[in-house]
């Protein structure tokens, strides 16, 4: 392409407004530069003079509090300025979270844990960035939980996890992934297996607290949560569980008053309920768009994003590993053994034979020293794809994020 027919957009913001632009088509490129004034994407400030390069699937929202100039390179699918944003009252809850911090701090108690709720599509996890970002740049350092299995930003889709965030994220690539804890769930909706999925929400939240006593900074500063868009029968049911386990004070409730109403009514008289309008700027995603951000959140995991990484390739033997799958066929109650709930089985351990079945799967190290460690409530190490499975030898190869041998035996 030559230079002449690179597209060159100039905005002037006015204060308290956005320019929100989308990045659609493949291998296209968009650069962002500041040019004058002050503006901020998701929280995080925008460097004068530097260059943001975003790539398809990017949906960019930059806000200025005082006016800015910025400058976009390349071909946008949409580009406008929006006046009107939630921004002031997204403003508003994080000062009311950080009143709650400073009163931490003076009473060395425990800083607020928040949690984040609403359908698929209404800027939750954004939110979530924001508030975070805010935080950090006051001095704090918050713990970031994700229990969204299907979108989630921690790790790979199908897992839960939760990171202590301690500087703003990156513009283009979100918060650094340092030593990130994850719990691996192995499906993409919770509906799969709910009885799981609520035990690693419980696990999650027990590590989580254990982490705030133990460090100060954590504890004052408090738990952001966010959480996945089912809200519905059994979803909802999901959102109480996930409350009470992680004692959160408030809820902040995006785009659904139905929503906000029944945990009014259902919450405690302690847990201070929040209703917001979800920004203009939230675009809906198709189930296409959806599943082609898992694939790539997979593929980040082993390539890398801006800079690439280049995962191993191994050979493991059948002897040398030990499969497991989580969830056991659910029986009738009449053939259960007495006293044994038809929920045990879905968080059991079930050993698996190697075999062609376990092709392109994905599967996570466990950190557990023995089954009978607990490998279903135990942290992973990281996670391996099959690339091939030979039955005469006895084998299956793996693409590894390190080299081998694999840290430990215990794969699920």
């Amino acid at each position: 392409m030559t230079d002449e027919k690179v597209q060159t957009q100039e905005f002037k913001l006015d204060p308290d407004c956005e320019l929100r632009f989308e990045v659609e088509t493949k291998n296209e490129k968009v650069t962002l530069e500041l040019k004058s004034g002050l503006a901020e994407v998701f929280g995080t400030e925008l460097v004068k003079g530097k260059k943001y390069e975003f790539t398809a699937g990017a949906k960019v929202a930059v806000f200025t509090w005082q006016g800015c100039t910025v400058e976009l390179v390349g071909k946008t699918d949409v580009s406008y300025v929006a006046k009107e944003t939630p921004m002031g009252l997204y403003l508003n809850c994080h000062a009311a979270m950080e009143k709650l911090r400073e009163s931490a701090e003076k009473n060395d108690n425990r800083g607020p844990i928040t949690m984040l709720v609403g359908p698929c599509d209404v800027g939750k996890s954004t939110l979530c960035r924001l508030l975070l970002n805010y935080a950090v740049r006051m001095g704090r350092r918050p713990i970031f939980v994700d229990l969204d299995v299907g979108q989630g930003q921690i790790a790979i889709p199908g897992t839960v996890g939760a990171l202590l965030v301690e500087r703003p994220s990156n513009i283009v690539e979100g918060f650094s992934q340092q030593a990130p804890l994850v719990f691996h769930f192995g499906h993409k909706s919770p509906q799969a297996n709910v009885a799981l999925y609520n035990l690693l929400v419980t696990r999650l939240a027990e590590v989580c607290s254990d982490r705030l006593q133990a460090n100060k900074k954590a504890r004052i500063s408090g738990i952001v949560i966010n959480t996945c868009g089912w809200v519905k029968g059994a979803g909802y049911k999901l959102l109480t569980h996930a409350a009470q386990a992680f004692e959160v004070d408030a809820i902040l409730v995006l785009d659904q008053e139905r929503l906000y109403n029944e945990l009014v009514r259902d919450m405690p008289d302690f847990v201070k309920v929040v209703f917001l309008p979800k920004s203009g700027g939230v675009v809906e995603r198709s189930q296409a768009q959806r599943t082609e951000v898992r694939d790539q959140g997979v593929r980040e995991y082993f390539y890398g994003s801006r800079t690439p990484l280049y995962p191993h390739s191994f050979e493991v033997k059948w002897s040398e590993a030990r499969l497991y799958k989580i969830g056991a066929p659910v029986l009738p109650a009449s053939c259960m053994p007495l006293g044994m709930k038809a929920e045990d089985n879905l968080t059991k351990l079930v050993a698996v034979t190697p075999g062609p079945n376990l092709l392109h799967h994905l599967l996570s190290v466990s950190f557990a020293d023995s089954p009978e460690d607990d490998v279903v409530q135990t942290n992973v190490a990281g996670f391996v794809c099959v690339t091939n499975v030979d039955v005469e030898r006895q084998t299956f190869t793996v693409l590894s994020p390190q080299p081998r041998p694999l840290p430990n035996t215990f794969l699920a």
